[in-house]
């Protein structure tokens, strides 16, 4: 069973009442809209996912609770445009869980996962034209080392590179594994999982994962309403730092101002950083996947 990383946290920090407009971005199998149902019951939630498989089991888990929830079949880069179309122009609460779920990656024929053996595919909507197959068989030397490195941090990325174009075609996740293990030195090997990074990279090519989400949650602080919050969980440091800045950029106040002895209130920023919390010791001992795992917080104040 996929259990959602910081589920507490999160119920918490959104401040919840039951009357609030929650929008969940990242619906997966539940966990977190689940809880937010429960606390709006005279409310709505709308969540987001693009995994049918996703949205059929999620739909049972809601409806044992309530039925005040919508799912939008739809990729949360289009979250303005989708609440647009059901007249919801403002929110209370907005959450992104951006990890990968446990069954897409435990249910190896998605090929997300780099110890179950299925066609390169990994891609979140089975209706999108870019799978890993192209990725993985289609692109430059120069562009693979380019993503291994951008979006894997993999130090290894022009031998695996170099690997992965000696040895196409390449058809199924364990025999890229195989290709990888040939592009790295043995004691990498040991260290940890030599594919990790670059299934990760690649991952995130596939679904363009960091521009969807840049876009989205510019406009989730358009959507905000005063008092609401955001709470962002991330699960590695890209998308950490895309949210870190744009959270910095719109609670700084003009530095110009500083030596007023008051600062106006037109001049105070709109939103203000409410917390960033890790995992507890005692939820990284009971669930592995929340180990790299960070909850961001912000309010809009006007």
């Amino acid at each position: 069973m996929h259990k959602s990383v910081l589920l507490e946290e999160c119920i918490n920090y959104l401040n919840i009442k039951d009357d609030s407009i929650m929008v969940d971005c990242t619906l997966g199998y539940g966990g977190h809209s689940s809880e937010i149902l429960k606390r709006v019951p005279n409310g709505h939630l709308y969540s987001f996912d693009q995994d049918d498989e996703a949205i059929k089991s999620s739909r049972d888990r809601l409806n044992s609770i309530r039925d005040n929830y919508t799912i939008i079949r739809s990729n949360f880069v289009n979250i303005k445009e989708e609440l647009n179309k059901l007249n919801i122009n403002h929110v209370d609460g907005i959450l992104y869980d951006l990890g990968v779920s446990s069954p897409q990656l435990d249910e190896g024929d998605r090929g997300f996962s780099f110890h179950q053996d299925a066609k390169l595919d990994m891609r979140m909507d089975t209706k999108a034209k870019l799978s890993a197959y192209e990725v993985v068989n289609e692109y430059s030397y120069d562009k693979l080392v380019d993503i291994l490195f951008k979006y894997g941090d993999e130090k290894y990325a022009k031998g695996i590179a170099k690997s992965i174009i000696d040895n196409r075609p390449i058809n199924t996740t364990l025999e890229l594994v195989e290709v990888i293990k040939l592009g790295v030195p043995e004691k990498y090997k040991r260290d940890k999982h030599p594919a990790r990074k670059t299934f990760q990279a690649i991952r995130i090519e596939v679904n363009d994962e960091l521009n969807v989400f840049e876009k989205s949650i510019k406009d989730a602080l358009d959507l905000i309403n005063v008092g609401g919050r955001i709470c962002v969980i991330t699960f590695h440091s890209l998308e950490d730092r895309i949210c870190k800045n744009i959270f910095k950029e719109v609670t700084k106040i003009d530095s110009s101002l500083n030596n007023l002895p008051v600062i106006p209130d037109e001049y105070l920023p709109n939103f203000k950083l409410i917390k960033t919390i890790e995992p507890s010791d005692e939820e990284l001992d009971e669930n592995n996947r929340a180990r790299s795992a960070k909850l961001r917080v912000i309010e809009r104040v006007k």
